[in-house]
């Protein structure tokens, strides 16, 4: 499996992998099913985002983001998800870990992720990823302008944050 830079004609593959207006919240927090197209290209625009494929056998079977906040060098894994036939084999590790080893060589000082709290096979990979939940204060703060109280994962080789 290789990690490659999403290509944006690979949009409305990414945006049919989601099966039901549930995974679509869960997966980035919005109400439209299916995901228009549109929304998926158009998170390509941000100069703080940089998106991913994972394929396997030169097909596209994986998706994250980094969201890159030089202010206040961290890195956020965000916006994972596997096409249907990935499921259920690992692969969600293997994506996650991909996206951690670019995260890492930006050289920022933490990385780290949210998790929908309903979705407790993603909470099960990023754990075993080696992502810990940050301390309660921390994600209580940060869950006061979120529209749920996600799960707030910090990887647990990086420093914790001031």
């Amino acid at each position: 499996m290789d990690l490659v830079p999403f290509a944006p004609t690979q949009a409305g593959l990414v945006a049919s992998w989601p099966r039901s207006a549930e995974e679509v919240v869960m997966w980035c927090g919005k109400q439209e099913f299916p995901l228009p197209v549109e929304t998926v290209d158009a998170w390509q625009h941000s100069e703080e985002v940089r998106a991913y494929l994972l394929i396997a056998d030169d097909v596209p079977i994986g998706y994250g983001e980094l969201w890159l906040d030089a202010q206040e060098d961290e890195v956020e894994l965000a916006r994972i998800i596997l096409a249907p036939a990935a499921r259920g084999r690992g692969v969600g590790r293997a994506l996650v870990l991909s996206l951690l080893s670019e995260a890492v060589k930006i050289g920022w000082s933490d990385i780290f992720m949210r998790v929908h709290p309903d979705n407790t096979v993603a909470l099960r990979c990023y754990r075993g990823a080696g992502f810990v939940p940050v301390e309660a204060e921390l994600a209580a703060q940060w869950n006061v302008p979120q529209p749920v109280e996600y799960v707030w994962l910090r990887h647990g080789d990086t420093h914790p944050a001031g």
